[in-house]
């Protein structure tokens, strides 16, 4: 019974969330639909904890997408017309914690720490490239990390100081919050979904200046591929501690 309650109440939470971002303009519809999907995957197959931490980040994420976009419209940088996340931004940065949670869900009980540290991980490095691209792209002065030679804001694998250190900020804020809410606790054991949220960035970055800028993958594949990446990241380092 209470498994049900707990599906139901999920997909209506997901279903209202995804309608409130669309009529904002903050999704366009395929997007709206793909928020309702990845909502309800989380909530249905992992905890509340899990649901509500993927909430904050998904609301957070929309919020910066809004911070300073006269300036990412006059410099072209903006998402869509008005901000706006299609299907493909949704889906890059949701089937990571969707397939955590599923994850989690077939091993049934077993691995619970891993899986928790993974999904969390999964919500830094997607937090830390939303913000190292919202933010930063306040910062002119801008370096390809590959080489360190200065580009244009908003070149693929550019990175700045207050990219990164805004990414850093929001990394150890969202695993701290992420840690209380699926660990109710709070250890030494946090800095690993940190770490996490930065690997996983900067190989966003790198990816971004060699595979995604030679036309290999797209950024929607580079932000799930580095996800993903972050949260092996973390399960390693848990295995040799």
């Amino acid at each position: 019974m209470y498994l049900m309650t707990q599906m139901i109440v999920t997909v209506i939470i997901s279903l209202v969330l995804s309608l409130i971002s669309y009529k904002l303009k903050l999704l366009t519809r395929d997007g709206t639909i793909a928020t309702f999907a990845v909502g309800s995957i989380v909530g249905i197959f992992s905890s509340p904890a899990w649901f509500i931490l993927l909430i904050i980040f998904t609301t957070s994420g929309l919020v910066a997408t809004k911070i300073n976009f006269k300036m990412k419209i006059r410099d072209g940088l903006q998402e869509g017309k008005h901000g706006e996340r299609t299907h493909r931004n949704v889906l890059g940065v949701g089937i990571p914690p969707c397939t955590i949670a599923v994850l989690a869900w077939l091993l049934n009980g077993q691995y619970d720490f891993e899986m928790g540290i993974a999904f969390i991980s999964t919500m830094t490095v997607a937090a830390a490239d939303t913000i190292s691209s919202e933010i930063g792209v306040k910062d002119k002065r801008v370096w390809l990390i590959t080489t360190f030679k200065r580009v244009e804001a908003g070149v693929n694998g550019g990175i700045s100081v207050l990219g990164t250190v805004s990414s850093f900020a929001i990394s150890i804020l969202v695993g701290i919050i992420g840690w209380l809410l699926i660990f109710q606790t709070i250890d030494v054991y946090v800095i690993i979904p940190v770490i996490a949220g930065m690997v996983g960035n900067f190989m966003d970055s790198i990816f971004g200046a060699t595979l995604e800028d030679s036309g290999y993958i797209s950024k929607y594949t580079n932000n799930c591929s580095t996800a993903l990446i972050g949260a092996a990241f973390s399960i390693l380092i848990i295995c040799f501690l």
